[in-house]
Parts: structure tokens; C-alpha cells; sequence
């Protein structure tokens, strides 16, 4: 291909690309709004969060009783420049947020002991912070829920999304779940827009808490909006690889066996398990033509 020839595919493949009809629900113009959310400077908002939460264990490892003052002062101080300049200069909901830090930091700390007593192979509360993936989950998920509850648009769930991605969990920001609320292994659980999940709640890895169906309107599109995750109340514990749909109640100490399919609601302490179906049968030589 000439140099001619290769300048005018490129132009025309502009034109294309560029045409409206082509790009329509795919192109933000910045003209008609705000500019998206900046992926990298959430992450380093959501690294600014774990260290003000977890002082020693995110951020400066050489944070001490004396200086522990000093190094939240300074990443506050920079979480508010950052916040405050992804969410449009809206300072009182910068402001908000910050207020709400020490009572996330309390139920995160009922998380981390919910993790700790949990799990016997667990010898402190800082593996748990260090190296569970349920913590960074966890607290990904409890800050963007503050945030969608100050009605701050996109970055809640930019944050989720990238919890999601670095521990396999998928909490979506607006679920509601309570205190003491651990994930053991964590990977492949998926916690849908409206659960309501309780105190002392556990889930093992694999767990779906999900939709069963969704209404359609007069077009076709799906009903947005409506309640259709499940509830959990407290004290429930859900083992590998179980799904639970639609607006269903899994009452109070009830206990979800792995592999099992849920979808209507339960009584309180009942036991959900797969039916156990055991066939021995011994292998002759005859059976099978002998040597």
C-alpha cells in the first residue's frame, strides 16, 4: 500500500469512527458534563482510605504511636484534595464523607474480627488486614457505600469494580450489609445492588447472591430500581458455591449447604443441604472381561 493510499484509509477510518450514529451510548463529551472519574486517582484515594483505617498496615509501614497523628493528618488532608477534585468541587460532601471515617473505621474493625474468629489458620488481626482478601474487599465496599449514600455519582462504583478486580470479589455499592461480615477465601462471590445482608453474616468463597428474573417494560428494558436480591438476616452462614436468587428471606441462623440452589425463602435455623444419594457397587473381574 502507497503512502497516498494508506493516508486516505486512515482518514476515511477517522470519519467513521467519528460518525454519531456509530458512537451513540459509547462517548462521554465532556462538553455535556463532568469528566469521568480518574481510575488511578481513586486507586490512590482508596490507598489513602486503608492507610487512615489501617494506619501501619496500608501507607507508611513506620507509623508509631507518636507519629500516628501526624501520618493521618497528612493522607486526610490529601484524601480531601483528591476526593474533593474527583467529585466536582463538592466540598460538603467531601466533608460528610470525612465525618463518617471513624464510625467506618468501627465497623471495619467488627469485619476484621468477624475474619479473625472465623478462621483457625488465622494467627492475627494483622495477617487478617495484611493478607486477606475479604479486608480490601470489605473496605472498598463500606467506602463506596458511604459515598452512593451522598449521592455521589460513578465513583462508587469505579471503586467496587476495582476491589472486584483485585480480590475476585464482586460487592456491588449499594447493598447493605451489617457488622461482623467476613468472606472466607472470597473468590468468586457475587453480592448483588440490593441485598440486605445482617450482623455476623459469613459467606465462603464462590457464593452468588443474585437476581432470579428481571421485569421488563412496555419496551423491553429492564425495570431498574426494584428489589431483587436476596435478604439475609443474622447469624447465616453460606458455604462454597451456593446461589441464592431473587427477593427471598434466609431467616435467622439459617445455614446454606455448598452447592445449593436457593430461591424460596427459609425458616429461622433451617439447614439447607444437597440430598445425599450413595450407590456402592463392588467390581468384579466379570464385570469387566478380567485380565
Amino acid at each position: 500500500m502507497s503512502p497516498n493510499d494508506f493516508g486516505e484509509l486512515m482518514g476515511q477510518t477517522v470519519s467513521r469512527l467519528s460518525e454519531p450514529d456509530s458512537m451513540y451510548g459509547l462517548f462521554h463529551d465532556m462538553d455535556d458534563g463532568k469528566p469521568l472519574p480518574s481510575a488511578p486517582v481513586l486507586a490512590e484515594i482508596v490507598d489513602l482510605c486503608r492507610a487512615i483505617l489501617f494506619p501501619g498496615f496500608y501507607g507508611k509501614s513506620t507509623v508509631s504511636s507518636k507519629t500516628v497523628p501526624y501520618h493521618i493528618g497528612v493522607n486526610l488532608e490529601r484524601l480531601c484534595h483528591l476526593l474533593t477534585q474527583q467529585v466536582g468541587l463538592a466540598q460538603d460532601i467531601v466533608a460528610e464523607f470525612i465525618k463518617r471515617l471513624p464510625e467506618l473505621r468501627r465497623i471495619l474493625a467488627t469485619d476484621v474480627e468477624a475474619a479473625y474468629n472465623g478462621d483457625p489458620a488465622a494467627e492475627s488481626y494483622g495477617e487478617i488486614i495484611s493478607c486477606y482478601p475479604v479486608i480490601k474487599a470489605i473496605t472498598g465496599y463500606r467506602i463506596a457505600h458511604e459515598l452512593l449514600l451522598l449521592g455521589v455519582p460513578l465513583i462508587p462504583r469505579f471503586i467496587t469494580e476495582m476491589a472486584h478486580s483485585e480480590t475476585g470479589i464482586d460487592i456491588h455499592p449499594g447493598a447493605q450489609i451489617g457488622h461482623h461480615f467476613t468472606i472466607d477465601h472470597g473468590t468468586g462471590v457475587v453480592i448483588g445492588a440490593t441485598c440486605i445482608i445482617g450482623n455476623y453474616v459469613k459467606l465462603y468463597q464462590g457464593v452468588t447472591l443474585g437476581a432470579k428474573s428481571f421485569p421488563l417494560d412496555d419496551n423491553g428494558h429492564p425495570v431498574k430500581g426494584i428489589a431483587r436480591h436476596p435478604i439475609l438476616e443474622d447469624n447465616v452462614i453460606v458455604y462454597s458455591n451456593a446461589t441464592v436468587l431473587g427477593r427471598i428471606t434466609i431467616a435467622k441462623g439459617t445455614v446454606i449447604g455448598g452447592n445449593v440452589w436457593v430461591t424460596e425463602s427459609t425458616q429461622p435455623g433451617e439447614q439447607l443441604i444437597q440430598a445425599k444419594k450413595r450407590k456402592s457397587h463392588i467390581v468384579r473381574p466379570e464385570d469387566w472381561g478380567g485380565l
